[in-house]
């Protein structure tokens, strides 16, 4: 009987042997470490993939967009950590009968609230990192340097922050704002109401009213800090371009920890190198892995009038327990798989 050949893609940690060493007698299996892009040329990622009939994705690292589906006929399953996958074209999986299955959400840490997030935890650390200059004054020591540079480090106690989606993770990092630094919480969304603010501060254990629904313009201009916790999609593609970072007081600051595309990049890459606002601190960009000849790549931030820049290669939800969870869960369908029973979290 012909093995079913499995197509393990982007496992940059090596987690995946750990999960699979008992499959391995039953199933031919193949562990990529790096990624191929389909564009602006998909076939040397067809030419790898054409020979398997199951592939698993880590998230939205490999994007499976239809010209890839259709490309190939071998393939009967996709697996995906989570269950949201904007990479993967669902309607082109349907057409083709491919059936796409995800993991379940990882429990939060014990003695953690409910609603507990990850990339709450990220982009607070980001936040941090960049109104107190930590990536910048950490180079110091190394360099043999102390002398601290301006500008100095900003407060952020009693200043507004600006969300961009009051969603659960916008309500998360919101209440670490209000109960932690006593700041002002301003919020926008194209369907947000004051009543909805509302009610997501009272899920949030907070007083109605602690919330403050603003219009996109209000956002930008009141802001000291803005957060975008949106969620990627036509409408959203965009939503923040030059004219929205215009509006951004000199001092202010900008986070990104939800999709590249949601701020246009150029507008913000020029922004940033005029030195317009204070800084970004980004997760995520529009084509990950950075291109190594990219502006953000190698740009001098924080020099000549730029603006200070903190990045991280899109480890928003990159923690221990949430990976294990989610290669649990991808384990148990490569079980079924391979038993030939149904796989479980169908997404298409």
């Amino acid at each position: 009987m012909t093995k079913l050949r499995i197509a393990i893609l982007d496992d940059y940690n090596d987690l995946a042997p750990a999960h699979i060493s008992d499959l391995l007698a039953d199933a031919d299996i193949t562990i990529y470490r790096d990624t191929i892009l389909p564009y602006p040329d998909p076939a040397p990622l067809l030419e790898r993939l054409r020979p398997y009939d199951v592939l698993v994705t880590m998230r939205e690292r490999t994007p499976l967009p239809a010209e890839v589906i259709a490309g190939l006929p071998q393939l009967k399953i996709v697996l995906t950590t989570g269950m949201h996958n904007r990479g993967i074209d669902l309607e082109a999986c349907k057409a083709r009968g491919v059936l796409v299955a995800g993991t379940p959400a990882a429990p939060p840490p014990p003695g953690a609230p409910s609603d507990f997030n990850g990339t709450v935890q990220h982009t607070w650390a980001l936040i941090l990192a960049l109104v107190n200059n930590i990536p910048r004054d950490h180079s110091l020591i190394p360099s043999g340097s102390w002398t601290h540079h301006l500008p100095l480090n900003t407060y952020i106690g009693g200043a507004t922050l600006g969300l961009l989606g009051l969603g659960k993770l916008g309500s998360g990092v919101a209440r670490i704002a209000s109960l932690a630094f006593g700041m002002r919480i301003i919020a926008w969304s194209e369907n947000l109401t004051q009543s909805r603010a509302d009610d997501a501060a009272a899920d949030a254990g907070l007083p109605r009213g602690t919330f403050k629904c603003v219009s996109k313009t209000e956002l930008f201009e009141q802001s000291d800090i803005v957060s975008v916790h949106l969620i990627l999609s036509d409408r959203t593609r965009g939503i923040v371009g030059k004219d929205e970072l215009a509006k951004m007081k000199p001092t202010g600051f900008i986070v990104n920890t939800s999709r590249g595309p949601i701020i246009d990049e150029n507008a913000l890459l020029d922004t940033l190198t005029r030195g317009e606002i204070r800084g970004a601190a980004l997760d995520v960009f529009d084509v990950e892995p950075l291109p190594l000849d990219s502006k953000w790549r190698t740009t001098p931030w924080g020099t000549e009038g730029r603006a200070e820049v903190v990045f991280t290669p899109h480890t928003g939800y990159s923690f221990e327990k949430h990976l294990e969870g989610m290669w649990n869960g991808t384990a148990e369908n490569l079980q079924r798989i391979i038993r030939g029973e149904e796989v479980v979290r169908r997404m298409a």
